[in-house]
């Protein structure tokens, strides 16, 4: 009777872990800490950036590419040399698009663009979806993660298109 038990057990608990795996269970590999994420990105510190770089470079977070695009950008912000720094940008703009470009109406990267676009340099011409990646915002605000709508909630303190009464809640 005690073998049939220990045996039950770990059928029961085998039975778990491949419904927990099948049913869409988040391991902590495929999901990223978006408050440590969006305190690195709203602070001038590269160690914080690389941190993160780092941390969601080893994810398997469907988030991944647009996460690295946007801290590189940010990263380009704060690092010393002009070619450095320019193609810092632009390889984090690549991966930033395509990521928009495969998941055209997420909000959560419309924002992410969206705060790149309104503090990148005006050299940059990096202002063109402004007001597309707003709308989609503040449309979409109540649908997002609690983070990032404390992100986005943080971020209207200081943009110049995103405003706090204007988020549909």
């Amino acid at each position: 009777m005690v073998n049939c038990h220990v045996e039950m057990s770990f059928l029961i608990r085998c039975f778990i872990l491949v419904l927990c795996l099948n049913t869409g269970f988040k391991t902590s590999a495929q999901v990223v800490n978006r408050v440590h994420f969006y305190d690195a990105l709203s602070k001038a510190d590269t160690l914080k950036i690389n941190e993160q770089l780092k941390k969601i470079s080893q994810s398997s977070s469907v988030d991944k590419q647009a996460f690295i695009g946007v801290l590189q950008m940010r990263k380009a912000a704060l690092v010393k040399g002009l070619d450095y720094k320019l193609n810092l940008f632009k390889s984090g703009n690549k991966q930033l698009e395509q990521a928009i470009s495969k998941h055209h109406s997420n909000a959560e990267y419309r924002f992410l663009r969206l705060l790149i676009q309104e503090n990148a340099p005006v050299f940059l011409n990096y202002r063109s979806e402004v007001k597309e990646d707003a709308d989609i915002v503040k449309s979409a605000y109540v649908k997002l993660l609690v983070e990032t709508q404390n992100a986005i909630l943080d971020y209207c303190k200081h943009s110049k298109v995103l405003k706090v009464e204007e988020l549909k809640k």
